[in-house]
């Protein structure tokens, strides 16, 4: 996924390990998408969206 949010967004991706199945994407420190909120995996076009601001 980070390669393609970089190919689409052209952004520097930092993946920063985490545990227990944690996954959430944070744009400037702002949480745009949480795992553990949502119940499942994110897809790539919806995250390219959320930083759009769509």
């Amino acid at each position: 996924m980070g390669d393609e949010l970089k190919k689409n967004l052209g952004v520097d991706i930092e993946l920063v390990a985490g545990s227990n199945g944690i996954f959430d994407v944070t744009v400037d420190g702002k949480l745009i998408f949480s795992k553990f909120e949502q119940g499942r995996f994110p897809q790539a076009d919806e995250i390219i969206s959320l930083i759009k601001g769509g």
